[in-house]
């Protein structure tokens, strides 16, 4: 084979894979979250829950509760698995009174903020 031929055909097969991967990259979902808390208001220390959907997400997946306390991001020791129904739910109290914005992370997915109300 001479080598401008093996050169096209390279570049050619290359040229595939490459379409290839990106279309495989492009059909793969990326992961979401979705989240809602059972109370939009409630007492210091008293329980409530955050459930939501893990679109993307393996099931047995650790989803994780997040705060902002100033302009961080802070993880609360609040987490669930991922159930085979790509939902999760845990339960949570919180003592910071005031309007307390969060989140739920996990998978390289964040869901949209929501907050509660602690009084």
């Amino acid at each position: 084979m001479n080598r401008t031929r093996r050169l096209v055909l390279t570049t050619t097969l290359t040229t595939t894979l490459l379409t290839g991967a990106v279309a495989a990259a492009a059909a793969a979902p990326s992961p979401t979250l979705t989240a809602t808390a059972s109370v939009t208001t409630v007492g210091a220390w008293q329980e409530f829950r955050v459930t939501g959907k893990a679109t993307g997400i393996k099931p047995g997946a650790q989803v994780t509760l997040q705060q902002k306390q100033g302009k961080k991001w802070v993880s609360l020791p609040a987490s669930a698995p991922v159930n085979k129904t790509a939902t999760y739910s845990l339960r949570v109290k919180l003592g910071i009174k005031g309007k307390n914005t969060l989140r739920m992370t996990g998978s390289g997915a964040i869901s949209p903020e929501f907050t509660v109300t602690v009084r």
